[in-house]
């Protein structure tokens, strides 16, 4: 993943394309993440098209501060990926992609993240990584488990 990221991968007993359909669908993403607790479409958007944006309402570290963000869907390929950048006007500070391979009867879904290698997010990494980062997978393994228990469920 290289130096500014991470992932984490959970093994799902449901269809690649079970697991891609509560994944992309943004506006469920308070029932998975720690972090975020509710997403929204934008631009008269209704689902996870390439060119899409949406926002998410964070809290922080789980504690805040709570502010929103707004994210660009940069690929959505049905049971198999699901990516989307955290944007800055319309730079891409951070992606988030979930890619997911048929394992058996199931299937195996990664979560993870990358931070833009610029200057200034190498300088953050360096010097509150460590910290950001175990947030970061304690996080996705979070979402993963809650995405996991939900389909397998269905």
């Amino acid at each position: 993943m290289g130096t500014l990221g991470d992932s984490v991968t959970v093994h799902m007993d449901a269809s690649a394309e079970a697991v891609w359909d509560l994944i992309s669908d943004v506006t469920r993403i308070g029932s998975y993440s720690p972090e975020t607790f509710e997403a929204v479409w934008l631009d008269g958007a209704t689902g996870p098209s390439v060119g899409a944006k949406f926002k998410g309402h964070v809290k922080r570290n789980e504690r805040g501060p709570i502010y929103w963000t707004t994210c660009k869907v940069l690929a959505s390929d049905r049971g198999r990926e699901f990516t989307f950048g955290v944007l800055m006007g319309e730079k891409v500070l951070n992606t988030w992609s979930y890619k997911i391979e048929s394992s058996g009867a199931g299937c195996e879904v990664t979560e993870s993240f990358s931070l833009t290698p610029t200057l200034p997010m190498r300088l953050y990494w360096t010097l509150l990584g460590w910290a950001r980062g175990k947030t970061n997978r304690k996080g996705m393994t979070a979402t993963l488990q809650a995405i996991r228990a939900e389909v397998e469920r269905s």
